[in-house]
């Protein structure tokens, strides 16, 4: 395979056509969701401050999941947003759907089970970064499997948003995020008047997380390149595709995984590439003063999905990524509020000098 082009060329064709979803028939409620998110969200009990958990008296109360924390995001960039999940029949669970739809996402996708509880894990800052203790195992959302994958709700959207934490928490999430990204269960998109035509763009985030993947069968660097490689959008961080496959550099890991329609690597403060019908883009991060860097990824995912959304070219595509990132960064909570659109406008229509500059 050959390297790509290192400079940005803008194309008048997009190799990765969003099905627009069909409105036909439908109430106006009842529209279908632009990106549906499919994983686990938890709740989350997190320090006000700067202090470890063990130095803390009282806690404040959130939720966070990598695929809602990307729902959120888009919806409040403006776009129709769904998370397709399984919570416990508790007070967390119920929180988070609550949380969930007062930031604008359909969570009529989701299933209550009467026996598994929500999962939780806490934060716990100190000098070298932000620690997470999840207690999430048995949860109710370990629960899902390939049944998911039939849903209605998926084959109307115009994008399926999954990561690689979902294939870690069980066996039957595993062959859920396979059925829907390798076998395409979601492949045929419906239509008004019963007609067919091509499936949902599949998104997928590999987000490895060493400590979910345990057990002697439980190994990540196969899993996670087969699921990758099956996707229509890939986001993975320079560094975690080095702990998983050795591949230290972006132009590496799109020799690693193949003839994508699109790769997005994540460089943490440096930038973010993607490579696309054998261009390479590659958009610097803005300067931000880091507050925390949890939720950073998954704002930067709802930042560029709400770019191809809007059928933006990719130098703005990979800006709204790091705008929304910069939001997440600037904030403790894992889902930040998104920048405004006017103001966001205004910076992706900066030329790349005035864009590198410190603001």
């Amino acid at each position: 395979m050959n390297h790509r082009p290192p400079h940005d060329t803008d194309r008048q064709e997009d190799p990765l056509p969003v099905p627009p979803p069909s409105r036909t028939a439908d109430r106006p409620e009842q529209a279908p969701a632009d990106v549906v998110c499919v994983g686990e969200t938890m709740a989350v009990l997190g320090p006000t401050d700067a202090r470890s958990l063990a130095d803390q008296e009282k806690l404040a109360f959130a939720i966070g999941g990598a695929e809602s924390n990307v729902a959120c995001g888009l919806a409040g960039l403006g776009h129709r947003a769904a998370w397709v999940s399984r919570l416990g029949d508790d007070p967390f669970g119920r929180r988070v759907r609550a949380e969930l739809t007062a930031r604008g996402v359909d969570v009529s996708g989701v299933t209550v089970d009467p026996v598994r509880p929500t999962g939780v894990y806490f934060k716990d800052p100190g000098p070298d970064g932000t620690r997470t203790h999840y207690y999430r195992g048995g949860s109710a959302a370990t629960a899902m499997g390939p049944e998911v994958a039939r849903l209605r709700v998926l084959r109307r959207a115009g994008i399926v948003h999954l990561s690689g934490i979902t294939a870690a928490l069980s066996e039957s999430c595993a062959e859920l995020v396979e059925a829907i990204v390798v076998h395409r269960a979601a492949v045929e998109h419906v239509v008004g008047g019963g007609g067919r035509t091509a499936g949902p763009v599949i998104s997928f985030d590999v987000n490895h997380r060493p400590a979910l993947w345990r057990g002697p069968t439980a190994d990540p660097t196969e899993t996670l390149l087969k699921i990758a490689r099956a996707a229509d959008v890939v986001f993975v961080g320079r560094d975690e595709a080095e702990a998983l496959w050795g591949t230290a550099d972006a132009d590496g890991i799109a020799e690693l995984m193949g003839p994508l329609p699109r790769l997005v690597v994540k460089d943490a403060g440096r930038g973010a590439s993607s490579y696309a019908a054998g261009v390479r883009t590659f958009v610097p991060a803005l300067p931000v003063d880091v507050v925390e860097p949890v939720g950073a990824g998954d704002a930067f995912a709802a930042g560029y999905l709400a770019g191809v959304l809007e059928g933006r070219d990719e130098r703005s595509r990979l800006r709204l990524g790091h705008l929304a990132a910069s939001a997440a960064l600037r904030t403790r909570d894992d889902v930040p509020v998104m920048p405004r659109r006017a103001a966001t406008e205004r910076l992706l229509a900066r030329d790349d000098a005035a864009w590198c500059a410190d603001r």
